[in-house]
């Protein structure tokens, strides 16, 4: 990857994080829906991202949500893990004939099925991970699934949306 490849991903990477801590953490639907679209920062690295360097970044960002949030950790947490799952995750999701390694990891180059799979499973694991520490209590499961599934669409639907304004 060369400077001119990174500047742009880096810009991106700090676009969402930003969008999360000063736009999106406002939007909140019945106290049970929560975007979290700074996910989107670690998911839509490149395919060469390194294991080591998407935990790094999964961490950094997870953090760095948790000081303007006050979670304590949670969203470090849950962004390290879904960094960490997210070769195997591409690896499962990956067709017979394999990814251009320059391929870039969008709405528009990967398909909407492929990349809808992809979202969900990974959003799925992270608002897990996130709501359940939380919690902090298997009493409030049931409650937590519904804050669950409610954030996994309103996150994915955010990140489809701002897809649609990425240059490619």
């Amino acid at each position: 990857m060369t400077l001119r490849n990174i500047i742009p991903e880096v810009l991106t990477f700090v676009f969402y994080l930003l969008l999360q801590v000063f736009f999106v953490r406002q939007l909140v639907f019945f106290d049970y829906a929560f975007c979290f679209s700074y996910v989107a920062a670690v998911l839509l690295l490149p395919f060469e991202t390194s294991r080591l360097q998407l935990v790094i970044l999964g961490f950094v960002a997870g953090l760095f949500v948790d000081i303007f949030y006050n979670t304590t950790g949670a969203n470090a947490a849950a962004t390290t893990l879904i960094a960490y799952l997210r070769p195997s995750i591409i690896t499962l999701l990956t067709p017979q004939r394999g990814y251009d390694e320059r391929q870039v990891l969008t709405l528009r180059s990967m398909g909407f099925g492929w990349f809808i799979s992809y979202l969900g499973i990974l959003t799925l694991i992270h608002h897990f991970v996130l709501f359940m520490l939380e919690a902090s209590d298997w009493g409030l499961f049931f409650q937590v699934i519904l804050k669950v599934l409610a954030s996994i669409i309103f996150t994915n639907t955010v990140i489809i949306i701002l897809q649609f304004f990425r240059k490619e």
